[in-house]
């Protein structure tokens, strides 16, 4: 099975302008998590995708390899289509390019229910809540699954409400997805023709079109601290993690 990782890249953002771009340590994040990405041995190939010069340049004077894709595509998840049409492979993840502090474990994780699933269409990640503050942050999707790990609704919002009870444990969506080509194709497709779907484009989160269209999107729980970089202030906290990492020798540059 080919197996290829694709990190979607823009530039223009409206929370964050050049994000991909940003500097950690002396390296911009699309290094890092790029770096991470190479770590994983299932993968055949890694990819940056981007519409922007200035980050196809930046990837090229670092020995990444990056693909020039369109300027129209409306996600993220569209980006890694384009890229899937170009080279195809039997599963393609995507990995997004905010989130540098990704375990290679992490995004094992998303690909290893295909290999003893040859059924299974998209997968996606998600890791328990331990900050208060995230639970009710517009900026963390919320994840909530049925018994047996299937999607049913990611949200902004805190849910499920804790009305009957608050023995609960809330869970964000960790940003890396695994998809079969032909689901990707059919959210391209999609997009084409009617645009996002009804609550995707209501809660600006791409999955959604998935579930609300009956696909079965598998999660898969993992233990991870990642911190993705919404904002400047985000940033800062991804800055003084490296850095502490750094000087305890757990990372090199």
């Amino acid at each position: 099975m080919k197996i290829i990782g694709v990190i979607p890249a823009r530039y223009q953002s409206s929370r964050f302008p050049g994000k991909p771009l940003a500097d950690i340590c002396g390296k911009p994040m699309i290094w890092w998590v790029y770096n991470q990405c190479k770590k994983v041995e299932d993968f055949d190939e890694v990819y940056v995708a981007t519409d922007d010069d200035k980050i196809f340049n930046a990837c090229k004077e670092l020995n990444i390899e990056v693909i020039m894709t369109s300027d129209t595509h409306r996600t993220g998840t569209d980006r890694i289509g384009e890229v899937a049409r170009k080279i195809p492979a039997d599963l393609i993840v995507n990995i997004q390019g905010d989130e540098p502090l990704l375990e290679p474990a992490t995004i094992k994780a998303a690909i290893e229910p295909f290999y003893s699933n040859p059924d299974l269409e998209i997968s996606n990640l998600m890791t328990k809540i331990t900050d208060p503050v995230e639970v009710v942050n517009f900026t963390v999707p919320k994840v909530i699954t049925n018994k047996d790990g299937i999607g049913i609704y990611l949200t902004r919002s805190t849910a499920p409400y804790p009305k009957g009870s608050i023995d609960y444990a809330y869970y964000k969506q960790v940003c890396v997805y695994g998809f079969k080509p032909d689901a990707l194709q059919f959210y391209c497709d999609y997009g084409m023709k009617y645009g996002k779907a009804k609550v995707e484009a209501v809660e600006d989160i791409e999955i959604l079109r998935f579930i609300e269209n009956g696909y079965k999107v598998q999660y898969i729980e993992v233990d991870s601290e990642t911190v993705a970089v919404d904002t400047p202030n985000d940033l800062e906290k991804v800055r003084a993690i490296v850095d502490a990492k750094i000087k305890a020798g757990e990372i090199q540059i």
